[in-house]
């Protein structure tokens, strides 16, 4: 417990000084008392009552001192409270090489499930959104606060080629954006970093450059906003602005990403059902379920033909580049091998997330109390005064 202006619990001085008063004045009744020479006819004279019932109205009066010094010294409380004004925005990677059946069913089938678990676990209040990325990034669904519409929309992501996971990043922070005025929208950032090549290496003028300076303490100093991003990939970059220097975005607008490396080192053959397919399966699929044959082409090597020079560590999620954007945004970076894992961590997600430390001033319950408290001694003066 604190208090507001605690200067002003020096009233509570006033009970060991009213204390001190009453045993004063009991002390001179004592003196002053008639000798009588038959105790039992001073027994008769007497009132019958107990002798602890003459001291209950100034014990009532001394608490209730109490209470109302406290209260005007206005107390708050601290506790962990759920944030009711959180946006989360889920990035779920649908690259082709979530259909991978390393992790069964299938990659993005049980990343649905996890994901849709997560969504239905957070606060009635908290508002999530959706973003899809593969080969670009898209907002599947704006902040809201209907599971029943992302329910749908996580059900009914499709694989497509390339793995955007810059991009999602920004794309993820216009959604932010759009529902908390402290977050800045990133704007055509987007478009300027996949066409300029110092964007994306980091040399001057890139977006690193320009936001990197000084950001990282200023939100240490400043704390973060409550709205996060979580990002789930199996995959690496190959498309737009890379991750480090899409988090300098996030990192000057305070919002902490959590990222999430997802599926095993050794993938398994890519095997979409009708809806996750996308434009694949009209061209026979993945080779027909497994590696050889399949018509998914990216900068990073080739998958048709058996996987071209660096095509399988496409499959792979590139982890460093996931735990250097968590690190810079003060978030936490995750990975995920199996199904039952990364339920895991999407069930370890809320309690890093929606939970705030907030403080409520209580000096009107105490004041309330004591108030009672003066009643009550008012009523039991009355009710057992000594008077006849």
């Amino acid at each position: 417990m604190s208090f507001t202006w605690p200067v002003a619990l020096v009233l509570l001085l006033l009970v060991p000084v009213t204390l001190g008063v009453y045993l004063l004045v009991l002390r001179r009744r004592q003196r002053r008392a008639v000798t009588f020479s038959s105790l039992a006819l001073l027994r008769a004279a007497l009132p019958r009552r107990s002798r602890w019932r003459r001291h209950v109205p100034i014990a009532l009066l001394l608490i209730s001192l109490a209470l109302l010094a406290v209260a005007s010294a206005r107390p708050q409380l601290t506790s962990k409270v759920p944030l009711s004004q959180t946006t989360i925005v889920l990035a779920m990677d649908e690259s082709g090489s979530m259909c991978s059946t390393d992790v069964p069913p299938d990659r993005l089938s049980a990343a649905e499930q996890g994901a849709r678990q997560f969504v239905n676990s957070q606060p009635n209040g908290t508002r999530i959104g959706l973003v899809a990325f593969a080969g670009f990034a898209e907002l599947a669904v704006p902040p809201t606060r209907d599971r029943r519409t992302l329910d749908r929309a996580i059900s009914n992501l499709t694989s497509n080629p390339g793995t955007a996971i810059g991009a999602a990043i920004l794309q993820s922070l216009d959604a932010i954006a759009e529902v908390d005025p402290q977050v800045a929208p990133v704007g055509n950032a987007v478009m300027n970093a996949a066409s300029a090549p110092s964007a994306l290496s980091g040399g001057p003028g890139s977006a690193s450059a320009v936001t990197h300076s000084g950001t990282k303490g200023k939100t240490r100093e400043r704390g973060y906003v409550p709205d996060v991003i979580v990002l789930l990939t199996d995959g690496q970059n190959n498309r737009g602005i890379d991750p480090v220097s899409a988090a300098q975005y996030a990192v000057a607008r305070r919002v902490r990403v959590y990222t999430i490396g997802y599926g095993t080192t050794h993938p398994g053959p890519l095997k979409c059902t009708p809806q996750q397919g996308g434009f694949y399966l009209d061209g026979g699929g993945f080779g027909g379920g497994g590696y050889g044959g399949g018509n998914f082409s990216n900068s990073g090597g080739g998958f048709g033909g058996g996987f071209g020079a660096g095509g399988l560590s496409q499959l792979v999620a590139d982890l460093p580049p996931l735990r250097e954007v968590s690190r810079l945004t003060g978030a936490a970076s995750y990975t995920a091998r199996s199904a039952s894992e990364l339920h895991k961590v999407f069930a370890n997600l809320p309690k890093t997330i929606v939970v705030q430390t907030e403080r409520r001033e209580v000096s009107a319950d105490f004041a309330a109390i004591g108030a009672l408290f003066a009643l009550l001694a008012l009523w039991a003066s009355a009710r057992w005064s000594p008077q006849p």
